[in-house]
C-alpha cells in the first residue's frame, strides 16, 4: 500500500531533473572559452514530467492501454539563444550562475516535499 505513492516518486523525479540539469550547466560552464560551443539547457521539470508519468490518464479497467509506469524521464536537452561572443561562443557566465541557483532551489524543494511527506506518513501511522 504505500510502497508506491505518487509523492514519492514526483520528489524523487523532481530532484533527479535538477541533477540533470546542474550537469548540463556544468558542461556549459566547462566549455565557457571553447569555441562555437552552444549553450544548453533542459527542459522544465513541469512539462517533461507530465509527459513522462503518465499523471494525465488514469486505467479504470485492465484493458486501458497506458504509457510503462517506469518510463524514463526524457529531459530533452535543447540549444539555448543568447549573444555569441567574438569566438561563436553563446555561453554567458552570470546566466549559468543564475540557472544555478534555481536549480539549487529547485533540488531543496524536492527534498522538502521528500521530507514532509515523510513526516505526514509518520504520523498517520502514529511514529511521529
Amino acid at each position: 500500500m504505500f510502497e508506491n505513492l505518487e509523492i514519492f516518486k514526483m520528489a524523487g523525479d523532481m530532484a533527479r531533473h535538477a541533477v540533470t540539469r546542474q550537469e548540463v550547466i556544468a558542461k556549459n560552464i566547462a566549455n565557457a572559452d571553447t569555441p562555437e560551443y552552444r549553450a544548453k539547457d533542459i527542459a522544465p521539470f513541469a512539462r517533461t514530467y507530465e509527459q513522462a508519468s503518465g499523471t494525465t490518464m488514469r486505467a479504470t479497467r485492465a484493458a486501458h492501454i497506458l504509457a510503462p509506469k517506469d518510463a524514463a524521464m526524457d529531459y530533452g536537452v535543447f540549444e539555448t539563444s543568447g549573444t555569441t561572443s567574438p569566438n561563436g561562443n553563446t555561453v554567458s557566465l552570470e546566466t549559468e550562475m543564475m540557472k544555478s541557483s534555481q536549480v539549487r532551489h529547485e533540488h531543496d524543494l524536492a527534498l522538502a516535499i521528500y521530507k514532509s511527506s515523510m513526516n505526514i506518513l509518520r504520523t498517520s501511522i502514529g511514529r511521529a
